[in-house]
C-alpha cells in the first residue's frame, strides 16, 4: 500500500509546484523513482526566481543529482541534471493551468510530420519538442558528454515532449506520468526499441486524449495505478482496469467529491502528479 494519502484537493492538481519533494537526503531511490519525482520537480518555477532554483537544486541534491541546467522556450521547459553514477536525467514540464501559451499547444491537435524518426504527431507537441530539443542535445553532447545513460521524463504535456525526444536521443528509460496519446501507429513503432514506462493513474481523462479513433495510438504497454489500493501493476486486461475505474468513481464521489477545496472529478483528480508519485514511494 503507498505511504502517500491520496490527494484530491484542487491545490495537487493545479499547483503541484508548491509541494515539498519526497526525496530526503541518505536515501536510495531506483531509477523509476528519480523519473517519478522529477516529474513532478519540472513544475518548479526555477526560472522565476534564484529561490525558486536553490529549492529545485536542493531537491535533487537530496537524491544525489548535481545542480540542474534549464531548457528553455516561451513555451515550454525542460531540465537536465546529472546523476554521481553517470546517468543523465532529462524532464519535461506538464502543462500549467495558468499558463495559456500551454493551453494553447495542447489545442493544437491536428497531425503533422515528425521526420525525426518517422510517423505523424500531434502539431502542437511537435512544435513545442522542437523549441527545446537543440538545448538538451548541445547540454548530453557538451557538459554532460560522459554520462553513461540516458532518462527522460514527464507529466501531462511534459510527458508528451519526453516521447518525441525518445524518438531522437533514444534514452536507456522513457518513463511518462499521465500521458496523452502523441502520434500514430507509424510513429509509435518508431519507439518499439526502447524501454518504455507509461504510467496510467486509475481514470486520469488526459491518459485517454487525444481518442485513439482520431489515428492516435499510445506508446508501450501501461503500466496501471489502480484506484482501488494505489498499487502499481503492469499491463492489466482492459475489462481490469474498467472495473477498478467503475469502484474508483464511486468511491471518489463519495468520500472527496462533496468536500470543499476537492476537485469534482476522479478524472481530473487522478492526473495530479503526487497521485502518482504516491504509487512509487
Amino acid at each position: 500500500m503507498p505511504s502517500i494519502a491520496y490527494d484530491a484537493s484542487r491545490a495537487a492538481l493545479y499547483t503541484p509546484e508548491r509541494q515539498p519533494t519526497l526525496f530526503e537526503d541518505g536515501r536510495c531511490y531506483t531509477p523509476t523513482q528519480w523519473a517519478v519525482e522529477a516529474a513532478r520537480l519540472a513544475y518548479y518555477r526555477a526560472e522565476e526566481s534564484d529561490a525558486e532554483m536553490r529549492r529545485l537544486a536542493q531537491a535533487f541534491d537530496c537524491a544525489g543529482f548535481g545542480a540542474p541546467t534549464l531548457f528553455r522556450d516561451h513555451a515550454t521547459l525542460a531540465i537536465g541534471t546529472l546523476q554521481a553514477d553517470g546517468t543523465a536525467l532529462v524532464v519535461f514540464r506538464g502543462t500549467q493551468p495558468d499558463e495559456i501559451r500551454h493551453l494553447a499547444t495542447n489545442l493544437q491537435a491536428q497531425q503533422t510530420d515528425w521526420n525525426e524518426s518517422g510517423g505523424r504527431v500531434h502539431a502542437g507537441f511537435a512544435k513545442a519538442a522542437r523549441s527545446v530539443l537543440p538545448q538538451v542535445q548541445d547540454w548530453l553532447y557538451g557538459e554532460a558528454h560522459r554520462h553513461e545513460r540516458l532518462i527522460l521524463a514527464g507529466h501531462s504535456l511534459g510527458a508528451a515532449l519526453a516521447t518525441l525526444a525518445a524518438s531522437v536521443l533514444n534514452p536507456a528509460l522513457l518513463l511518462t506520468l499521465g500521458s496523452p496519446r502523441v502520434g500514430n501507429a507509424d510513429f509509435v513503432s518508431t519507439l518499439a526499441d526502447l524501454h518504455v514506462m507509461r504510467i496510467v493513474d486509475g481514470c486520469d481523462v488526459v491518459t485517454q486524449l487525444p481518442p485513439a479513433l482520431s489515428f492516435y495510438a499510445h506508446t508501450g504497454t501501461v503500466s496501471y495505478i489502480r484506484c482501488v489500493d494505489g498499487v502499481c501493476v503492469d499491463d492489466p486486461s482492459p475489462s481490469e482496469i474498467e472495473a477498478d475505474r467503475i469502484q474508483g468513481r464511486a468511491s471518489y464521489a463519495a468520500e472527496h467529491a462533496w468536500r470543499p477545496g476537492s476537485v469534482l472529478l476522479r478524472e481530473l483528480a487522478d492526473h495530479a502528479p503526487i497521485n502518482y508519485a504516491r504509487g512509487f514511494f
